[in-house]
């Protein structure tokens, strides 16, 4: 039954962000228009993430489906309220207090900011809220959790990808605790005055990611999953695939390894190049070193199924031979034809030539130079300075 809801549910999608403005390509773009399975623009190639769209309340829903059911529903609300740059509203963007505010956000949360690298700090209206939002839709996909998200899967992936988001959920999913390390050893030793300890370095405790020492007085990021043992400087709580800060610091933590949830997801299932979904199914291909399901191994410009057809590579996107001679073929500047992706050619700077005798020749005396010394000037070739003088004089 459980299976039948989470395949009758639908999503409004392609509704959500339409005719967006995108924030990367300008007005190149027409406006935001969802691929029915890439999860990208038709029109520019990028993401929703790239566009004009307030994804707060999406956000808000993501995470919230994230944490569903599991220990921390309840933290969430609990997280809102501390001061801690972490979710308020299920939200972690934050705008610094002024000195006349200034009271109302604790001194550890400011100092929590501060040590992050300044181009990655979520303040609202800041080069870090841009790359929050980036890497909250990259790390967190919401396809890796919710089948409804998905495209067209079986009941039997929808039963296989419901199993894997438990034990995700029970096994590896966590939000990081900011806390003073002389406070936490001061509740694990019972009560004794750590601070006794002296000033400089917390003693015995240094960063699991760097190995350098955590300062007296500094936040440090712990993991419940990893243990009370080890701790992060919060530059340091970075994803072990990836190296990005774990937006919002929210964990996946596997055989000793912190992870974003997408590179946990990529250590668990194969995921296709295609649709960027995890790969549920026994059936699926590989190609070019990536996975792709079956029927999305498409061209990346017009989905026609490329199954036993010429493909050329471009930008690490499969492209049909029709739409590569359209789009992306370079023109022989003799002939000014398109050059085959299996045809020889020969390059020189921004200009190309096939390789055959009737192309890369002489300007002057037409001698094929193939394999012979020559001279460029634009799209001119001279076997000699003779040759050079009798065209360009």
């Amino acid at each position: 039954m459980e299976i039948e809801k989470e395949m009758k549910k639908v999503t409004l999608g392609h509704e959500f962000g339409a005719g967006a403005a995108c924030l990367k390509c300008k007005e190149k773009c027409e406006g935001f228009e969802l691929h029915f399975w890439r999860k990208i623009c038709r029109n520019c190639k990028c993401g929703l993430a790239e566009h004009d769209v307030s994804m707060n309340s999406e956000e808000n829903k993501k995470v919230g489906k994230l944490f569903e059911d599991t220990k921390y529903t309840g933290l969430i609300a609990k997280l809102k309220t501390d001061g801690i740059p972490r979710y308020q509203g299920n939200m972690v963007t934050i705008t610094l207090p002024s000195p006349a505010t200034a009271y109302t956000m604790p001194p550890l949360a400011v100092r929590y900011i501060e040590l992050l690298p300044p181009e990655k700090r979520p303040v609202a209206g800041t080069q870090g809220a841009a790359y929050r939002r980036q890497q909250m839709d990259r790390q967190l996909p919401e396809h890796d959790q919710d089948p409804s998200k998905c495209h067209e899967l079986s009941p039997a992936e929808v039963k296989q990808m419901q199993q894997y988001v438990r034990k995700c959920k029970d096994e590896a999913l966590g939000i990081g605790d900011v806390l003073l390390p002389e406070e936490v050893a001061q509740i694990q030793a019972g009560g004794t005055d750590a601070a006794a300890a002296g000033s400089g370095g917390t003693p015995g405790r240094s960063c699991h990611h760097c190995k350098k020492p955590m300062l007296l007085g500094e936040p440090a990021v712990y993991a419940e999953r990893a243990g009370y043992d080890k701790l992060w400087h919060p530059a340091c709580f970075v994803c072990c695939t990836c190296s990005e800060l774990l937006v919002d610091m929210i964990y996946f933590w596997k055989k000793g390894k912190m992870y974003c949830g997408r590179h946990y997801g990529d250590s668990e299932k194969p995921r296709c190049g295609g649709c960027d979904e995890l790969i549920f199914s026994n059936e699926y291909t590989q190609a070019e070193g990536q996975n792709w399901h079956l029927k999305h191994f498409c061209c990346f410009d017009c989905d026609c199924i490329l199954a036993g057809e010429t493909y050329v590579m471009e930008n690490d996107k499969p492209i049909c031979k029709p739409c590569y001679m359209k789009n992306y073929a370079v023109r022989c500047a003799s002939c000014q034809k398109a050059v085959e992706p299996e045809a020889q050619r020969v390059s020189y700077g921004e200009h190309h030539w096939h390789a055959e005798p009737d192309c890369f020749k002489c300007s002057g005396c037409t001698k094929c130079l193939i394999g012979q010394r020559f001279m460029a000037v634009k799209n001119c070739l001279f076997c000699s300075v003779e040759c050079k003088k009798k065209v360009m004089t």
